[in-house]
């Protein structure tokens, strides 16, 4: 069976356990619950901190698992990426007191506190630049009020609450960070599967099922207005001057698609969602 590590907690846990689900696994039915066997799809689940399933996997323990890039880089761990999940972005920036930082060659010799280190060594040594490292677990905001640090490495969202620590973001990105598939080196047998079925998820996300009746002479230009993922399947009516067309669209721009379908002469548009899908 194919062993899968899943985060247990944190921002990462429910997205990632809600996106097996719609992939057609197993859940667990108690949150506390640190391991589950779903023997009709093959898989065994283990529920486990973020932070150390590229360790496991990494190590030939588990075959895959679900994490952060960013946690992933920084572990050090021999597990591969195999794909972005599309959920869980994060940005990681260098930060420091206002006005005292301007360029990454201003952290030569000062302390920067972070809760990656392994990422941030990395990046500095990638830039010739060498810092001392303060590690801390979980926010480093206060690091340089407390008198820890001189800067921080952090996460970075709207940066409100590094200026309400006193600090302003400089010097260039880290990392984009988002969650990911991993997998041990030795590719086990099933991840294909596992994989397939997830980007099912995420083009069932993305995309809806647009159908339409339109006079059979304007199919070209409705074409190129809604190409699809290869092209429209296209159905004769009984009347043989229309035809019905059925087209996958991006969800974010359905309401132009209709729009423009609409003006160019589509009528009957109707939009249904996809629960599942294989490409």
């Amino acid at each position: 069976m194919l062993r899968v590590a899943v985060p247990n907690k944190g921002s990462l846990s429910e997205t990632a356990s809600q996106m097996l689900s719609e992939a057609g696994y197993s859940g667990r039915r108690d949150p506390k619950s640190l391991y589950l066997a779903d023997e009709r799809n093959g898989v065994e689940f283990f529920y486990l901190r973020p932070r150390d399933i590229a360790t496991y996997v990494g190590s030939g323990a588990l075959d895959v698992g679900i994490t952060g890039r960013d946690l992933l880089l920084d572990s050090g761990s021999r597990a591969l990426e195999v794909a972005p999940l599309d959920f869980g972005s994060s940005t990681f920036r260098f930060a420091g007191p206002a006005g005292r930082f301007s360029d990454l060659r201003d952290l030569e010799g000062v302390r920067v506190a972070t809760s990656y280190a392994g990422l941030v060594r990395a990046f500095l040594a990638e830039h010739g630049v060498t810092a001392e490292l303060v590690s801390l677990d979980g926010a480093v905001e206060s690091a340089v009020q407390l008198g820890v640090a001189d800067a921080i490495a952090d996460v970075v969202e709207t940066g409100t609450t590094l200026r309400a620590a006193g600090l302003e973001i400089f010097g260039p990105v880290i990392l984009r960070s988002t969650a990911v598939l991993i997998s041990s080196e030795a590719q086990p047998a099933g991840l294909d599967v596992l994989q397939r079925r997830l980007q099912g998820v995420l083009v069932a996300r993305q995309y809806v099922l647009m159908d339409y009746d339109l006079p059979v002479r304007l199919l070209e230009e409705a074409t190129r207005i809604a190409p699809g993922r290869e092209s429209p399947t296209v159905s004769p009516l009984h009347d043989p001057e229309w035809a019905a067309v059925r087209v996958m669209v991006p969800k974010s721009d359905t309401n132009q698609i209709m729009d423009a379908l609409y003006d160019l002469g589509a009528r009957a548009i109707l939009v249904s969602p996809i629960h599942a899908a294989r490409l």
